[in-house]
């Protein structure tokens, strides 16, 4: 009886202490599942959130929780990923590896007359355009690129999340970078974005 009542309070507790890890980190799971997965994002976080729940009993340091809900988070998002892709995306890397979006903007000039040319076209992008960029890159790319530059996270913490070798990440990073430089600028020859008073 004694050992029920330990068990049952024990399991009140676990529940509350994930209630409460879940408030804290819901808002920066939501963001991550956002940029990972796009208008996918709720069905990723409470996938997350459920997987989470189920083995929270099994986390022996609470202190990294929530590292440990990004990891299933980011996990889930990719598998949603590779569920929506119907075919892998083709990918021209050596264009992109030669590509240099500093370089192209100063010579084609879009913006005649800018003292801020390179600022100019990058006040052109507001968050969807940003985003709808970033969800076309591939997500071998993508995940990196986000975890890394959307929300802080270090290059080795980024390998460990992905089971990855911190090189494997780093070329990633890279590759990921020149093909965003190139996808922005496509995105704005596509929108109209490289006309001045284009701005949104």
């Amino acid at each position: 009886m004694q050992e029920t009542q330990q068990i049952q309070t024990r399991e009140v507790r676990e529940a509350e202490d994930f209630r409460r890890l879940a408030r804290e980190q819901l808002p920066r799971l939501y963001a991550i599942a956002r940029a990972l997965v796009g208008e996918d994002a709720e069905d990723a976080v409470q996938d997350c959130l459920l997987k989470a729940f189920q083995g929270y009993g099994q986390l022996h340091d609470t202190a990294a929780g929530p590292a440990w809900l990004r990891k299933i988070l980011v996990n889930r998002c990719r598998d949603l990923g590779r569920t929506r892709a119907r075919q892998p995306v083709q990918v021209d890397l050596d264009q992109a590896e030669n590509f240099s979006l500093y370089r192209k903007i100063a010579y084609e000039d879009p913006f005649p007359y800018s003292d801020s040319l390179h600022l100019d076209f990058l006040a052109g992008f507001g968050n969807e355009d940003v985003r709808a960029v970033l969800t076309s890159l591939p997500e071998l790319y993508r995940v990196p690129l986000v975890l890394v530059h959307m929300e802080g996270f270090l290059a080795r913490e980024v390998a460990a999340v992905l089971d990855a070798p911190l090189g494997t990440v780093l070329a990633r990073l890279h590759r990921g970078r020149k093909l965003f430089e190139l996808r922005l600028w496509e995105y704005a020859e596509e929108n109209g974005l490289l006309k001045e008073g284009a701005s949104r």
